[in-house]
């Protein structure tokens, strides 16, 4: 299992700095970067080389890190955002291996992530299931 970092801002004026800045110990601790500078959110991400690349090289166990877009706040602290694109199986196993967030002493940001995260798979579940 390995980190990875994904990076991508939309346009040629953007640089990727402040994500670099959030990641830089990753980065510097030698895990693998992909980028895709100036690239509209509306291309496709499979449309997207680095994105695809990083695809084709991550492994099972592997986390994706992606900073979070102009340093946001979200809640109560800046963080990281992970976007998982795998099949709805891998997201049952993605949110048993979370419980924690979800455990007795989380945050309250914790259990929310957790519970969001839970109702999304939940729902997409039933969208998948036929006759719901």
């Amino acid at each position: 299992m390995a980190d990875r970092v994904y990076l991508r801002h939309s346009t040629d004026k953007q640089t990727d700095a402040r994500q670099r800045h959030a990641l830089a110990a990753l980065i510097a601790s030698g895990t693998p970067v992909y980028d895709d500078p100036a690239t509209s959110s509306r291309q496709l991400s499979l449309d997207r080389v680095g994105f695809t690349k990083l695809l084709h090289e991550a492994a099972v166990g592997d986390t994706i890190r992606q900073a979070l877009i102009w340093g946001r706040i979200i809640r109560r602290g800046k963080g990281y955002s992970i976007r998982l694109t795998m099949p709805l199986e891998l997201h049952h196993a993605a949110l048993q291996q979370s419980a924690a967030l979800a455990a007795e002493g989380a945050g309250p940001a914790e259990r929310k992530a957790y519970r969001v995260y839970a109702t999304r798979i939940t729902a997409a579940q039933q969208q998948r299931t036929p006759g719901n």
